[in-house]
């Protein structure tokens, strides 16, 4: 490529961004909430609860639309405070969280 010519790229409309799913915070019923990370994840049952005590933390990533919707759903109705996010793009740059 000379320097007069420039990369132009676009996003195909089929393309699925992908999700990850954010455990902001374990709430009142923490014993919920490890059960269902459990089920989520499929880790142990030890590794459940020191990942609910990391709060917030990054649960799944790499989920399509549908499935971290899904996802976040099973952990608020275990009681927990939980977000689902677009990941961002290899090189882009995001801000660090406090």
């Amino acid at each position: 490529m000379t320097d007069d010519e420039s990369a132009e790229y676009y996003t195909l409309l089929c393309d699925d961004p992908s999700h990850e799913v954010v455990l902001v915070d374990c709430g009142p019923r923490q014993t919920d909430v490890i059960l269902a990370l459990r089920k989520l994840t499929g880790l142990s049952l030890w590794h459940s609860r020191v990942l609910a005590r990391q709060a917030p933390v990054i649960v799944l990533e790499g989920l399509g639309d549908y499935e971290a919707r899904s996802a976040v759903s099973v952990l608020r109705s275990a009681g927990a405070e939980a977000e689902w996010r677009q990941e961002p793009e290899p090189g882009e740059r995001t801000a660090p969280s406090p």
